[in-house]
This record gives structure tokens, sequence and C-alpha cells, in this order.
């Protein structure tokens, strides 16, 4: 089995932000010249996620809003007893969750037809990164 690792690093613009990382990932897939495996995709920081569903503005509006709902940016959290202020960021990262699992197939990620892979920020405006590791023959 063969192994190959690459870090990814954002430094977002806005607060929550969601960043299309598919040709990335591919790129990553790619390079690695594994033909059959596996792609592991996972935020490296407790308030970020990584999820696989369509590329569409609407949809991802929609996400953003949800996990607003669920998780609203607000005063109030026991986690910012600590000094921090990113109590819904936690959350929105455990809804969301922090890594996913794609299939590589014939060199490719092996993805349905309308899914792509996103990076979610829920606490952007600084240094972040990612991990791609892709494992298989």
């Amino acid at each position: 089995m063969k192994f190959a690792t690459e870090y990814m690093w954002f430094h977002t613009k806005k607060h929550r932000e969601y960043i299309n990382i598919t040709r990335e990932v591919e790129e990553v897939v790619r390079k690695s010249g594994i033909q059959d495996g596996m792609a592991l995709v996972s935020a490296m920081h407790i308030t970020a996620g990584v999820y696989v569903n369509d590329a569409e503005s609407g949809l991802i509006a929609d996400i953003d809003e949800w996990l607003e709902g669920l998780a609203p940016y607000r005063d109030g959290y026991r986690h910012h007893h600590t000094g921090e202020t990113n109590g819904d960021a936690h959350l929105k990262s455990l809804i969301i969750h922090h890594e996913v699992i794609v299939p590589v197939t014939g060199g490719k990620l092996d993805l349905g037809p309308w899914q792509q892979v996103y990076y979610a920020e829920f606490d952007g405006q600084r240094r972040k990164r990612l991990i791609i590791k892709v494992m298989g023959e």
C-alpha cells in the first residue's frame, strides 16, 4: 500500500466561508499515482469542517442558514468563559464534522454526479490547515 500526504492552508477573508476544494484534492490524488484506494480530507482545526455535497450557491446559503440556526453566533456560550468568542464555531464543526473519506478509482476521485468536496470555515480570518492523505495501490 502507498500513501501520499499534502496540506492546504487557508486564511479566509470572512468569519464563515465554504470553499470548494475538489480540484485541489483531485490534484493530490493525481500526483500520488494511486489508482485504487481512498482519500482522507480532514480539517486540522476544531472550528472548521469538511463535507461532500452539491456546488450550488443556493444550497450553500441554505447550509449556512441552517447551521446558524442550530448554533447561532452569540454571547453566552460557556466556552466564552475561557476568553474565547467562538463557541458557535465549535458546535458548527461538530454538526458538519471535520473529515470525509472519498473513494479513489482509476486514479480519480470516485464522486457522484453532483458531489464536490468543501472546506467549511466557521471561525475564519486566521491561518488554518487541512490534510489530504491518499492511501491505496
